[in-house]
């Protein structure tokens, strides 16, 4: 792409804005250097790695690429022999340590991300080089005693020889006989070697050298000769110790420079995703998204029934220009590319034709480089081959060029090099010259352009463009609206509709007096006259159909919200419907599972029992029948339509709740009972619908009853006063014999033996016991009663 066209677009604006967002240096710099690609592979690839990026920190926001520098001129350096110093190899590992790091981030995940996993699979963990200088470096730079076991050995004579002269030098400065000698009893220190203060008039009580003097001359920093020997043999020390360090240095800067190479390649690789990372926060600022790139040839212009927005290959909605204000500027919808591949926009002044030019260029500039771009989802672009545009006024004084020279001489240029590919940009076409004459040529050129079939977007005030985009296949008119009552434009593009002139409505809002309006009124042909107000019928009849467009979809949009509403709904009654059949299942076979235990428990007392034989075939027919009940309910199909006829009992029914069909046992006003299998259910008959009449029967029979739930195989009496016993008892055996057990177990305990008492003297004359008897010694003894029930009669 060409730099001098990008600039009038303000392209290196928006890749100032991008680099804001990077990390360190060297992504910063790819930031500014990121250009549009013509090549349409490329463009998918760097949008596909701005999603992963924008995905990637979506999910996992404390990803970044951490304490990072651009370590490369360091790493060269160490190459060709230099010797760094601790802070500089503390960046290098710094950098090192956190690509490290980053590399490991995205490798968790890169299933998700393989482009950004590419990059992070090429960093080189370098993990001697990190562990070297980490070893041998603190935080702050200092070479710890780590670093070399003779380097800590240097150190602990360093600290001993210290202590020595220090505590020498304490003796001498504490004695009686020098202390009048001394200006104060300190030791300090003078070029590098420790001293005590000397007053001036006592040169020479103390044997020694002298190292400095106060500024008021009343005193002498004097190193006793008593311990120079002691003060060399510290100074040997220090410079041992620098040696030793100036090796260790040069040791880990051997290593980092025959890991040169790859420092750099991390560097790079580590700016690549930070670029990534930049492109991301980038587009969270501008609310952007990836445009669908369509294809790069498009059909030719056709005349006929004009195509919808979406199917042109250059399709901005709701596109906004990213240099403005988001809380001010005017989202506009452009389309190019299908049934006209030139779009002429007109307007006033200051109505945004020019912003409407750079808005498209730009996009289409950010999107080729990879970048997302403020649109709305639906939105696509060609990948163009060049992106040529002719906007502003660039007077050159020097070059002796007006404006209309300035602007020849650039579409000149753009015609040397835009071919079918290219977006071609004119602003003010024909413009600077005789109206006449530079409509004409405006003309010319919208006819070379048409013909080289590159998209065009071309602004100018020519009423004679007006005509000739209407009346050119592959032409088509736009318009910026402008406000004749705040005298104001709207910034808001109409494509299909030409600009309207409002010259002399701006004038007469303006104040200009009514009879100079009215005679310009007369001087402009009847023709161009009527032409304006038709332009204005045809506006208003748009701006209606827009409305209700606009209505219709707003109440196709409620419709769909209540369509899937009503969607939710459905799939929560089913997923309860699921539910409640499940639960009723698993209570069912809990039940069948504790009456085939019970059975297993007594199979082995009736074996000793007489004719045992007739009481386990008994036992077996009840777990058959159990087993019926709890047999899985199989699903219905959807049910037909509902019938009008009242229901009545025993009528076959729906149970809308359950998708379910049952046996209608009882109705009454607000409540229905149903049976289902081998339950039953209580219902508001509102959820119940007819399905078929139960047929009368020829005979007088009694109905089949439904089988009850069962009580279970024990009652315990026990805790219970002798009044409470009979109606629980009574109870319990309704519901036993309803349920067809065969026996149950009455626990009374022995205790004073009131309750069993009670218990004996209501079972003899209790119309569905069969027998009963005390339990066996295994069963309870004399603290239960076992009562055999008549079989209940289906």
């Amino acid at each position: 792409m060409d730099e001098h066209h990008l600039r009038r677009l303000e392209y290196p604006k928006i890749v100032e804005r991008l680099a804001e967002h990077t990390a360190f240096s060297a992504s910063r710099e790819l930031a500014l250097a990121l250009r549009p690609s013509a090549d349409e592979d490329e463009v998918r690839l760097r949008l596909r790695e701005t999603d992963e990026a924008k995905s990637l920190l979506s999910e996992r926001g404390e990803i970044t690429v951490g304490a990072v520098h651009d370590v490369r001129g360091l790493a060269r350096h160490a190459a060709l022999g230099a010797t760094l110093q601790p802070h500089e190899l503390l960046s290098i590992h710094n950098t090192l340590v956190s690509a490290r790091k980053l590399r490991y981030a995205i490798l968790a995940v890169d299933e998700d991300y393989p482009l950004l996993a590419g990059y992070a699979e090429e960093i080189d963990p370098l993990s001697e080089i990190i562990e070297a200088i980490g070893r041998c470096l603190g935080e702050d730079g200092q070479v710890l005693d780590s670093a070399s076991p003779a380097l800590a050995h240097i150190r602990q004579q360093i600290f001993v020889a210290r202590q020595r002269l220090l505590e020498r030098l304490h003796s001498l400065i504490t004695s009686s006989e020098n202390a009048r000698f001394l200006q104060e009893p300190i030791i300090t220190e003078r070029n590098g070697r420790f001293v005590i203060p000397l007053k001036v008039e006592f040169r020479g009580r103390i044997p020694g050298i002298v190292h400095d003097q106060s500024a008021s001359g009343a005193t002498l920093f004097i190193e006793p000769l008593a311990t120079v020997e002691l003060n060399n043999r510290w100074h040997e020390l220090q410079i041992a110790e620098r040696r030793e360090i100036e090796r260790i240095l040069g040791e880990l800067s051997r290593l980092v420079g025959q890991a040169a190479e790859a420092i750099s390649h991390n560097v790079e690789m580590v700016a690549r995703l930070d670029l990534a990372f930049a492109k991301a926060h980038y587009s969270f600022a501008l609310c952007g998204l990836a445009p669908e790139i369509s294809p790069r040839r498009w059909p030719l212009a056709e005349e006929g029934a004009p195509l919808p927005p979406t199917a042109h290959p250059l399709c901005l909605i709701k596109a906004r220009h990213p240099l403005l204000d988001p809380a001010t500027v005017v989202p506009i919808d452009v389309h190019l590319g299908g049934d006209f591949t030139v779009l002429l926009v007109t307007g006033p002044n200051t109505g945004g034709k020019t912003v409407t030019l750079k808005t498209v260029g730009l996009l289409a500039a950010m999107a080729q480089a990879g970048l997302h771009i403020p649109v709305a989802e639906g939105s696509r672009l060609p990948v163009f081959s060049g992106i040529y545009a002719d906007i502003g006024d660039e007077q050159s004084i020097q070059q002796s060029l007006s404006t209309f020279s300035s602007h020849l001489s650039h579409i000149v240029e753009i015609l040397q090099r835009a071919d079918s590919g290219a977006l071609v940009l004119l602003d003010e076409v024909g413009a600077g010259t005789d109206p006449l004459e530079g409509a004409a040529l405006a003309q010319a050129l919208m006819d070379e352009l048409l013909e080289r079939r590159c998209l065009a977007l071309c602004s100018s005030h020519y009423s004679q463009l007006k005509v000739y985009a209407f009346s050119t296949p592959g032409v088509r008119n736009a318009s910026v609206e402008f406000d004749i009552e705040t005298l104001s434009p709207t910034y808001h593009l109409t494509i299909g509709l030409p600009g309207r002139s409002n010259a002399l409505a701006i004038a007469e809002r303006l104040g200009l007096a009514p009879e100079i309006i009215e005679r310009a009124r007369k001087l402009i042909s009847p023709e161009a006259a009527r032409a304006d107000v038709l332009l204005h019928e045809v506006k208003m009849a748009r701006d209606a159909a827009e409305e209700a467009r606009q209505d219709l979809e707003r109440r196709r949009e409620r419709l769909r919200e209540q369509e899937e509403t009503l969607r939710r709904k459905l799939a929560h009654i089913e997923d309860e419907r699921r539910q409640v059949l499940e639960q009723a299942r698993e209570e069912a076979r809990r039940e069948l599972d504790r009456f085939r235990q019970e059975i297993r428990r007594l199979q082995a007392r009736l074996l000793t029992q007489p004719s045992p034989a007739e009481a386990l075939k008994e036992m077996a027919k009840a777990v058959e029948q159990l087993a019926e009940q709890t047999a899985p309910l199989e699903p219905v199909e959807e049910p037909p339509s509902p019938s009008q006829e009242p229901l009545r009992v025993g009528d076959t029914v729906y149970v809308k709740t359950l998708d379910q069909k049952g046996q209608l046992l009882s109705l009454a006003e607000d409540e229905a009972e149903v049976a289902i299998g081998g339950f039953r259910l209580r219902v508001h008959p509102s959820k119940l619908e007819f399905r078929a009449r139960a047929k009368p029967e020829v005979a007088e029979t009694l109905p089949k009853r439904a089988r009850a739930a069962s009580p279970g195989m024990e009652l315990d009496l026990r805790g219970r006063r002798a009044e409470e016993v009979a109606p629980i008892l009574e109870k319990y055996l309704d519901e036993a014999y309803l349920a067809a057990l065969p026996w149950v177990h009455i626990i009374h305990g022995k205790g004073n033996g009131v309750l069993k008492q009670v218990v004996r003297q209501i079972l003899p004359h209790h119309p569905l016991v069969a027998s009963f008897r005390p339990g066996e010694l295994a069963e309870g003894g004399d603290g239960i009663t076992v009562v055999h029930l008549h079989r209940a009669e289906e």
